[in-house]
């Protein structure tokens, strides 16, 4: 038989204590941290709390490290394609757009901007595209899309020494919406300047006349309704990392 182990109450009480003051300075410190991450900067377009943007950033770097332009996403024979698109999302696309009063700038390395009308763009070479379109809201839909290879418009139109640079920012014409594109991502294969969709031309909610699909992105970076384009060699403003999500958003 195990002998019953007394606890005197002295020692009780001081077992409290301790576990009472352990208490207090953990729950103190969980304050401490909380306050802490919660004040942390978040600033210059970081959109979440600087620890966290770390983390993403870190994973930013682990997605480049690990891309391979030459590899390309799957696509399906056009039979697969839904007939109704999903919209995912409408900031930038107030009013309704007429194609003769477009005008996509392109802003060269000189400065200069360069003014292209949708009949410039539809004369380059067409690709057309079927794939499993991504959204970070969880859904997927394989859809059919048409346009220029943005890899096709670069050499169109001479653009190969902006090409050179790291990133590619992309704005509406109201200036609304804007993403940043890493370079390499951009000159994919399967990166269209998209005129159509299932056959005909864009409607005015999926980014009439011109916009960005881009397979190896979530569709946050499938730009609607594009109104200037940029090159830089630093991270281009970016609407959704400004609100706390992944700057580079592959999958």
């Amino acid at each position: 038989m195990m002998k019953e182990k007394i606890i005197s109450e002295r020692i009780l009480r001081q077992k409290t204590v301790v576990s009472f003051l352990v208490f207090v300075l953990l729950f103190a410190a969980g304050i401490f941290l909380w306050t802490a991450l919660k004040n942390s900067s978040k600033q210059n377009g970081q959109g979440i709390v600087y620890p966290l943007r770390k983390g993403l950033m870190a994973n930013d770097a682990l997605f480049r490290s690990t891309f391979n332009g030459a590899k390309l996403v799957k696509t399906y024979p056009v039979s697969e394609a839904v007939k109704k698109v999903r919209v995912n999302g409408n900031v930038g696309m107030r009013g309704m757009l007429e194609e003769n009063t477009w005008k996509m700038g392109v802003v060269r390395a000189d400065g200069d901007t360069t003014y292209f009308t949708l009949n410039d763009i539809t004369r380059l070479p067409k690709t057309e595209i079927v794939y499993d379109f991504k959204c970070i809201e969880g859904w997927s839909q394989k859809t059919w899309w048409g346009g220029v290879r943005f890899s096709d418009f670069i050499k169109g139109f001479h653009l190969e020494k902006e090409a050179q640079s790291q990133y590619v920012g992309l704005i509406t014409p109201d200036g609304a919406y804007y993403v940043g594109i890493d370079q390499p991502s951009m000159m994919h294969p399967q990166t269209l300047l998209c005129y159509e969709m299932n056959g005909a031309p864009l409607p005015q909610n999926q980014g009439y006349p011109l916009r960005l699909i881009i397979p190896v992105k979530y569709g946050i970076k499938s730009i609607k309704r594009i109104g200037t384009i940029f090159f830089s060699n630093n991270r281009p403003p970016d609407y959704w990392a400004e609100r706390g999500y992944d700057y580079y958003s592959g999958h």
